[in-house]
Formats: C-alpha cells, sequence, structure tokens
C-alpha cells in the first residue's frame, strides 16, 4: 500500500548476475538478490532487515558479481525464483509496517537502475506484474543531493560518497553484501530526518502503468535530448511493443513513432521520445538488448527526425486522435469505391468501431482519390483482436489487410500522401535529343563494363579517377549511374567502351579496385544487358529478369514520328528542359547546391545534352514516381541566353492525363485533342529550327507533357 505522502519507507537494494554499480542492468542480467528494511518516518524506527536470494534462470555469474557479492552458483540454486520472491517481499512488508503501527509506505533506493533498469524489464520479459508499489520510489541520491546542496553531482554519488560526506563510520568488509549498503542507507535517512536538516520525503519517482497514445503536432517543440532512434525492430511490432521493450521507462504521451520505408511499409525503425533528457540516457543502456530473438540497437536521435515522422498538421487527423487510449487499426487495400457502411459490414458487430463512421479515416491523395488505405479506431483490445481475425478476407473482390499501427504511424502516412503533388516529377523530354554517333549501345556486342560495388556518395570524377588511363577510351555520353526506386545511387554503373577489346582491358585492370574504402567489382557486358538494367530490370549470373513493369512509351521508335533519331539543335534541346516547362520549385539556395549530373559529356560533344531517365515500377502504397538525372544546369542557361524571344508560356503549357487505357497510342491522344493544335506559324517566332524538328513542335502543346 501506498500514498503521495507516505509515512514509512521500504529501503531496498539489489543486484544481478552480471555488472554493478552505474552498469547494473545494461547487460539484461538476472536479479539474484534482494534486500530491504521497512523505516517508520515519524517515530525514526526500523523493522526486521531482511535478505533473499533470487534462482535465476542462467546461474552464470560474471566475475564482478562474483568478486563483489561473494554468491556462488550453487548457493543461487537453492532459492526461490522471482515471482515468490516477490510475494514474499510483499507479505514481509505487510507484517513488519503491522508491528510498527503504519499503514503506506514507499521503496526507496540507491539511484533509479535497479526499479527501472532491473526489476521492471525482467517482469515484463518473465510475464508477470509487479505490484503498484513499484510504481513510486525515492531515489535516495536525487533526496541527499536537495538536502545537502553542496554534496556532489546526483550522477557521481554512491552510498560510500553519501556516507563518507557525513562522516559515517561504517566498514562495508564486516557486513555481508547487501546488508552493508541497507544498513548505510538507512543511517543516510536518518541523518536527513535529523534536527538540522528535517529533510521531508514528499516528490517520489513515478512509473508509468502504461504507454499512452496520442497526437503529435509539427508545430510543438521537442528537445533532441529526450529522442532515441531504435533499429532492428520486428516488422509486426506495434507502439505498444515497444513500449513495453522500454518498460520502467516513461515515454511521452503519443512518443513512439514506427518508420517507413517508400513503399509506406515499416522498415524496422522507430523514433521513441522521452520525458526528460535522464530517461533517454537510461534507454541508451539498452542498445542490443533483446525483444525476443532479436536485438535492438538504440541510438541518439533529434527531435526534427521525430517531428518529421510523428508531426502533422492536418485538422481531420488531429480530430480522428483527439480519442485517447483507443487501439488503432490500418486497413490496406480497400476497393477504391468502399464506403463507411461498406468498412463497418465488413468489420460487423463483434469488433465495433469507436464512435461509428467518426472513427473511420480515409487516406487520400490531395485530389480526393481514395488510396485504398484507412485506419479504424477500438475502444479496447478485445475488439482490435476481433478485427485483427479478418486479415485477409474479402471485400468486394479484394482481400483487405489489418495490421496494429500507432497514431504517428497515421501521421506519418496522410503526411506522405497529402504532400505528393498532382504532377509527382518534372516530365521528361519526348524529344530524344541523342546526335549520332553518340547513341546508346545496342546488341551483343560485349563493348561495355559494369561497375558493381561503388560508395554510394561515388560521383562521375570518383569514376573516372577509377579508370585512369582508360578514360580516354570512354565513348561520349558514356558514363551511366544505376539509381534505385528512390533516385537515389544504387551503387552500379555502367560504361560504354570504343571496343570489345577496351572493354575486356578494363575489366581485367580495374577489377576489385579500390575506390575510397570499397573494393569495386568490374565485368565486361553488353550493351543490351546494359540497357536492360537503366530500364529496371537486373543483370545476375543467372542471365537477365526484364524490368519489373512494362511502359508502353518508353521508347521514343513507338512513335511514327520518331522512326529516326532526330538531330535537334541546342536551342531546342533548351527549350524540352524540364526547367523550361514548369516553374522551378526549389528555392535558389537549393538550386545552387543542387547535385552535378550524373551522365559524363566529353567536351567535343557538348553541344547537346541528354535527360538519362530510370523508369521503376510504383511502390505498392506510394504514388507513380519516375526518376529524372538533371541535364547540366549551365546547359539551360546557356541555351536559354542564347535565344531572343520568349520560351513557351507558362500558362496551361502542361496537362496530366490519366486512366488512359495500356494499348493508346499518339494518334489517339492527338485525336482527342483535336482542335487545339497550334498553327505551325505560333512557333515561328521562338527559334531557327530544321524541317525534321519542326514536324515535332507542331503537336498539341498538351502532348509534351506525356
Amino acid at each position: 500500500m501506498t500514498a503521495s505522502h507516505s509515512d514509512s519507507l521500504v529501503v531496498l537494494f539489489g543486484a544481478t548476475a552480471g555488472a554493478y554499480g552505474a552498469k547494473l542492468g545494461s547487460d539484461e542480467r538476472e536479479l539474484i538478490l534482494l534486500v530491504w528494511q521497512v523505516v517508520d518516518l515519524q517515530n525514526k524506527k526500523v523493522g526486521t532487515l531482511h535478505k533473499s536470494l533470487v534462482k535465476a534462470d542462467n546461474l552464470d555469474l560474471s566475475d564482478q558479481c562474483r568478486e563483489v557479492s561473494g554468491l556462488t552458483p550453487e548457493g543461487l540454486g537453492k532459492a526461490e525464483p522471482l515471482d515468490r520472491v516477490l510475494q514474499q517481499f510483499s507479505q514481509l512488508v505487510s507484517s513488519d509496517l503491522k508491528v510498527l503501527g503504519r499503514s503506506s509506505y514507499t521503496l526507496c533506493s540507491d539511484g533509479q537502475l535497479l526499479i527501472r533498469q532491473v526489476l521492471h524489464p525482467e517482469t515484463s520479459k518473465k510475464n508477470f506484474l509487479l505490484s503498484d508499489c513499484f510504481y513510486s520510489f525515492y531515489d535516495l541520491r536525487k533526496e541527499f543531493h536537495t538536502c545537502y546542496p553542496s554534496s556532489a553531482a546526483v550522477k557521481d554519488q554512491t552510498i560510500k560518497t553519501m556516507a563518507e560526506y557525513l562522516g559515517l563510520g561504517t566498514d562495508e568488509a564486516e557486513e555481508d553484501f547487501g546488508v552493508w549498503q541497507v544498513k548505510t542507507m538507512v543511517a543516510i535517512i536518518f541523518s536527513m530526518l535529523s534536527e538540522g536538516c528535517n529533510h521531508i520525503f514528499t516528490e517520489p519517482e513515478t512509473v508509468k502503468h502504461k504507454y499512452e497514445t496520442g497526437p503529435c503536432s509539427k508545430s510543438e517543440t521537442v528537445d533532441s535530448e529526450t529522442v532515441i532512434r531504435a533499429r532492428g525492430l520486428p516488422w509486426q511490432s506495434s507502439d505498444q511493443d515497444i513500449a513495453r521493450f522500454f518498460k520502467g521507462l516513461n515515454i511521452a504521451k503519443g512518443g513512439v513513432a514506427l518508420c517507413l520505408n517508400s513503399q509506406g511499409r515499416r522498415n524496422g525503425e522507430a523514433l521513441v521520445r522521452f520525458v526528460n533528457s535522464e530517461q533517454r540516457d537510461l534507454a541508451l543502456e539498452r542498445h542490443k538488448h533483446h525483444m525476443g530473438s532479436r536485438y535492438i540497437e538504440v541510438y541518439k536521435a533529434t527531435g526534427e527526425e521525430f517531428l518529421k515522422i510523428a508531426g502533422g498538421t492536418s485538422n481531420e487527423v488531429a480530430q480522428f486522435l483527439s480519442k485517447e487510449n483507443q487501439v488503432i487499426i490500418r486497413m490496406r487495400g480497400l476497393p477504391f469505391t468502399a464506403t463507411q457502411e461498406d468498412v463497418l459490414g465488413f468489420l460487423g458487430s463483434e469488433c465495433p468501431v469507436t464512435g461509428g463512421k467518426e472513427g473511420l479515416l480515409f487516406v487520400k491523395y490531395p485530389d480526393g482519390r481514395p488510396t485504398g488505405d484507412a485506419f479504424v479506431l477500438f475502444s479496447c483490445e478485445e475488439y482490435a483482436q476481433n478485427a485483427l481475425k479478418k486479415h485477409k478476407e474479402i471485400l468486394g473482390k479484394r482481400y483487405i489487410e489489418l495490421f496494429r499501427s500507432t497514431a504517428a504511424e497515421v501521421q506519418q502516412v496522410l503526411n506522405r500522401y497529402m504532400s505528393t503533388p498532382l504532377i509527382p516529377t518534372l516530365p521528361t523530354p519526348i524529344i530524344p535529343v541523342i546526335p549520332p554517333p553518340y547513341t546508346i549501345a545496342t546488341g551483343s556486342i560485349r563493348d561495355c563494363v559494369r561497375l558493381r560495388g561503388l560508395p554510394y556518395t561515388a560521383g562521375i570524377d570518383d569514376i573516372l579517377e577509377f579508370m585512369g588511363d582508360a578514360t580516354g577510351d570512354i565513348k561520349p555520353h558514356g558514363v551511366h549511374m544505376v539509381l534505385n526506386q528512390q533516385g537515389r545511387p544504387s551503387g552500379d554503373a555502367f560504361i560504354q567502351m570504343k571496343s570489345a577489346d577496351k572493354a575486356f582491358m578494363v575489366a581485367q585492370k580495374c577489377h576489385k579496385k579500390m575506390m575510397k574504402d570499397r573494393y569495386v567489382e568490374v565485368f565486361q557486358c553488353s550493351g543490351e544487358e546494359m540497357n536492360f538494367v537503366l530500364m529496371g530490370g537486373t543483370l545476375n549470373r543467372s542471365g537477365l529478369s526484364p524490368p519489373p513493369c512494362k511502359l508502353p512509351c518508353l521508347s521514343p521508335p513507338a512513335y511514327a514520328a520518331f522512326q529516326t533519331a532526330a538531330v535537334i539543335p541546342a536551342e531546342a534541346a533548351a527549350l524540352y528542359q524540364p526547367q523550361a516547362l514548369l516553374p522551378s520549385t526549389r528555392t535558389p539556395q537549393a538550386s545552387a547546391a543542387a547535385p552535378p549530373t550524373v551522365t559524363y559529356y566529353p567536351a567535343q560533344a557538348a553541344q547537346l545534352y541528354m535527360n538519362y531517365t530510370a523508369y521503376y515500377p510504383s511502390p505498392p502504397v506510394s504514388p507513380t514516381t519516375v526518376g529524372y538525372i538533371a541535364a547540366p544546369p549551365g546547359a539551360v542557361a546557356a541555351a536559354a541566353t542564347a535565344t531572343h524571344t520568349p520560351i513557351l508560356p507558362q500558362p496551361g503549357a502542361l496537362v496530366r492525363m490519366q486512366g488512359l487505357p495500356y494499348n493508346t497510342g499518339m494518334k489517339e491522344i492527338l485525336s482527342f485533342f483535336q482542335g487545339y493544335q497550334y498553327a505551325p506559324d505560333d512557333y515561328n517566332g521562338l527559334i531557327q529550327l530544321s524541317d525534321q524538328a519542326r514536324s515535332v513542335l507542331q503537336a498539341p502543346k498538351e502532348w509534351v507533357c506525356l
């Protein structure tokens, strides 16, 4: 039994089978010793001192434990397990309180580690509950520093230093391990209660019983000294699982943010925000502790990182999450035509949704189109478990996936979709401005090399330095970086050489040569193999794997107007740069810091530039994205300066077409926009073009965005 202002303390000391002192509990070793004594604060009396050994599952004691405690595995093997010892603890404390005539008590320990880092984590892993008395305690070090401000800092205090500060003449060697510590702590408490100090124990430390969910606004200020990043989490873990991993530490309300990858799925990481820096420092001591069979890495993180993941600005989301202590379930794969009634009917009466329709939140794109995702609130764990049993059941003609979710995940998913522009990326130039003889290689001639294992920070200059003397044998436009689905370097690159012999020599000379701190593998390959990878396919030992999706308009020769490669002057190339079609969305500072192009242009071919485009399939729950590699900004500026009339006007320059049949060709699109084409004279005042280029530019301006 406890009270906010107790009339008794139970002085508690413990030890584990591993580290001792400041590292207590940091190695996940089990508790093997508990020593306690009741102290009557008003009458300054004490009860019986009790010492109890605890039988651990693993009786292998560390050398430090053997040396300090003097305990042996044989002696511990005869002890009771932890749950039985805690039952005896409660019974003996109640008995001592009756003898002293007291009714309430609060624990008092030497620091925070025994309660927060040992007892709570261990009982959580062993699946039994601690009594309420272990959720409130006094930290003797803090109380001592409050009573004696001139003493050492709290983090530097120990039982011995506190006793020495007070001049208590106690000999540690005269008593058993644990007994001396408790007796000395009692003597320190009596000194603090003396007439000179009259210290009052009024504000105990508290341990939260359960994690509280709640929304987080991007306008909040989050102290970076309170945030950690947990890595290596099982993909199915929820915020409650993470809170259980940090059992004993106080996580801030809504302070668990599960991170999602580019496909909208959990990536095994989470950001956790604690109530103060002290709790965060204790969390860092759980680095490589285990969640089930997996060890979890724990690192420092920043408040900005937490807000980026968990923060939100939507009033709709804030209202949805305003209902506290709700269990959140995420539904994925809903039919686009599904209504609130359909979802409620799918869940049924055995798992009622909190607030009915108000407990449903459909995730939509900025233009109002449904994404197939929704979040549902349930008032209790039982209803949520009933809902999870419907995982992969059918709604309409689709099976629905159900997962546990968190408030931070709701914010993150909504932020991802609501921040998606209607035109996700700038459109690629439709004209293949590749001058012969500088076309991308095709065919089976093995005049290319593949570089695998490049450092992710490697650029064109690094590759050219890596090639050494062979740089002179590279074809113009011959260096191609391969990007992943997120538009970042994948560690691969292809280089077109002037002949198969040159490619063979480079592969022999540079294979497993070091670049920065990594060795790079170099293989000879053909232009056909290179093109497969650049278009999204894979190249491995078993041969070629085709691109993961077929896009009908990937190749310009699919259009009748492009049966031969067009030779366009530099002015025309500048006309179709993305920067000329859309106003820049970046600030001048961001543009100035933009990385250089990842395509190598020799000086003799610098009059024309090509945007090499890598196509990738849409991630399962992310908007369609196409990665673009921009041409050198200087080329656009030079070409724009060379023209004497304005480039394409901005109003109405682009339209986006959605829902086209997959077999749609250019003729069908031109027919659809019949009556909106420009007359040839509309382009006469722009720039001087060849007849072949002029025939292309007579197409409707809406066609430019395809």
